[in-house]
């Protein structure tokens, strides 16, 4: 006959068991996350998900009242400086424009979005879905 099983042993054989079940869920849910830094599908070309640019990249862009630089395609220029056989004639905050001989580029920061004007008065109107608008504030100064 077999010998009868202590508490502590089965403790044990529990304590495992839990162990060894939150691994498998643990790898079963990390199979669900996708990398939130990959590019969209869209952007893949023949499977990869690397797209080649045809030209300079404007990645990032920094104005301020001491200095005025742009990062084009991972290299750092300041205003009058070159990229290139290029030059940079101006920065602004969502585009730099350069210049090679008498030809100009624009590189802008966010291609394909263009910023529109608003009424003041149609916008100051409007409130989000499911918000009260705003009342002043009856406290005073």
């Amino acid at each position: 006959m077999a010998e009868p099983v202590s508490e502590a042993a089965k403790v044990v054989i529990r304590c495992g068991l839990l162990a060894w079940g939150l691994i498998a869920i643990s790898i079963a849910r990390a199979e669900v996350f996708v990398d939130p830094t990959r590019p969209p599908a869209s952007l893949a070309q023949d499977g990869s998900a690397q797209r080649a640019f045809s030209g300079p990249t404007l990645q990032s862009v920094l104005v301020s009242p001491g200095r005025t630089e742009a990062i084009i395609s991972g290299q750092t220029v300041k205003l009058g400086g070159k990229f290139g056989e290029a030059v940079v004639v101006k920065i602004t905050e969502g585009e730099v424009v350069l210049r090679t001989g008498t030809d100009l580029q624009t590189l802008k920061l966010y291609p394909g979005i263009e910023k529109r004007a608003t009424s003041g008065a149609a916008s100051m109107s409007r409130t989000a879905p499911g918000r009260a608008a705003s009342k002043p504030d009856s406290r005073g100064p």
